[in-house]
């Protein structure tokens, strides 16, 4: 067994990788906050004997946590596992599950914001559907059962309500919570739902998700498209933050902390996509807001040609449009999963649809609106074979369509570049 730490306030878990955890703390004042890793047969001994303040936990050790307590909350006594523990005082350490707070939270914010009620208003004494049967479901459950007034009914592989019956059992529900790890980075966007199954509960109104990376997972993209109002984990996860370092500091915080930390966060992750016409500068521009904000910068097509040692000019020339689409699609899912990044996408992306997700999970997606005239087919397969103008019919709309932001070039790709900094707060 290794040496036992002494920390001031940490995350323990078994494989941590990157967390957020520390960068919440920090604005919360619960400082110095750090990361342990430990195998099981260390986890007692260091809640036990360990030097520390505060710890939150994570699985696979939420139940060992709430084991190793000398005194646990209600809610941890109901559901028998914890995610933070505190020494009181006395020397005695207290269990307690914020988890369940930081839904509470997370779902009545979501409500007054998304549906104009109060959750209470908008989902008591209606059906939900929960996703999963673990730690974070029994959470969840508990939160919507005690504070909410839902009547949930818990969904999993082989239980009474299940994925092959769920539209039957669950025609009534009004609320849909993923808590299953389905859809998370970077087997991302995936869904624990095939599409079509949301469409098939009439009066669903909301779909939230406790996965918080990717920004925009798989379930809420699916209720996206069908206008329901979703949103994924990123506020749970710093709401139950905010209240564990109530407990760690021994005081109550700012609850405008929370939005605060958000934007924070969101301004951090959300990547930079550049769609639009080949030749309108998305490389150009894409470069320069990298250096002015100080991100790192991905031309789709140089990594396509650095993954298949040939440039989509070779290929398309060589196997084909189709074929290359097909490629291009594949390079592109694995530099949309990851965050922060610029990233300037060939003109002829947003031709195939299965495109979107992926860009849209983690992106704020840009178009570089540049007059036609301006263009040249100087090394564009397409371009020359087509023409610029009927290359502009077929995909101008669907620049339109995918776009988050419409930027007209009138100036240089560092002008242009800083305007689009601006405008999204960068």
């Amino acid at each position: 067994m290794s040496a036992v730490r002494e920390v001031t306030y940490a995350l323990l878990g078994r494989t941590l990788g990157h967390s957020w955890s520390p960068q919440i703390h920090a604005a919360l004042g619960s400082v110095p906050y750090d990361l342990v890793e430990l195998e099981p047969d260390e986890v007692v001994p260091f809640v036990r004997e360990g030097s520390w303040r505060g710890l939150n936990v994570t699985i696979p050790y939420k139940r060992l946590a709430a084991e190793a307590a000398d005194v646990r909350t209600e809610r941890v006594e109901a559901l028998g596992v914890s995610n933070t523990l505190v020494h009181l005082p006395d020397g005695r350490i207290l269990a307690d599950n914020t988890d369940v707070l930081g839904f509470e939270a997370m779902v009545s914010s979501f409500a007054r914001r998304a549906l104009g009620r109060e959750a209470r208003e908008a989902f008591g004494g209606k059906a939900a559907l929960v996703l999963g049967t673990g730690g974070a479901a029994q959470a969840v459950t508990f939160a919507l059962r005690e504070s909410v007034g839902c009547d949930v009914m818990s969904v999993s592989r082989t239980g009474d309500v299940n994925y092959q019956n769920l539209v039957e059992r669950g025609r009534d529900a009004v609320l849909v919570v993923n808590t299953t790890p389905v859809g998370m980075y970077p087997t991302c966007p995936a869904s624990p739902l095939p599409d079509g199954t949301l469409e098939r509960l009439p009066h669903l109104a909301a779909v939230l998700d406790v996965v918080y990376n990717p920004t925009r997972t798989g379930i809420c993209q699916q209720a996206e498209r069908l206008g329901v109002p979703a949103e994924s984990g990123l506020s749970m996860l710093v709401w139950q933050a905010l209240f564990a370092s109530e407990l760690f500091q021994g005081k109550a915080l700012d609850h405008a902390l929370v939005d605060q930390i958000l934007g924070t966060i969101l301004r951090q992750t959300t990547n930079v996509v550049f769609i639009g016409m080949p030749g309108a500068g998305k490389t150009t521009a894409g470069r320069a807001l990298a250096r002015l904000t100080h991100r790192p910068f991905i031309d789709l097509d140089d990594a396509f040609s650095v993954e298949t040692d040939l440039t989509p000019a070779e290929y398309i020339t060589s196997r084909g449009e189709q074929a290359f689409r097909v490629s291009e699609t594949e390079v592109l899912k694995g530099y949309a999963a990851r965050s922060g990044l610029v990233i300037a996408c060939g003109g002829g992306v947003v031709t195939r649809a299965e495109n979107y997700a992926p860009l849209h999970q983690n992106g704020t997606i840009v178009f570089l609106d540049r007059p036609l005239d301006q263009l040249s087919s100087r090394g564009r397969p397409l371009s020359q074979q087509k023409g610029i103008e009927q290359l502009a019919q077929e995909r101008m709309g669907l620049y339109r369509s995918w776009a988050d932001l419409i930027v007209s070039c009138t100036g240089s790709p560092t002008s242009d570049a800083a305007f689009i900094r601006d405008k999204l707060g960068l």
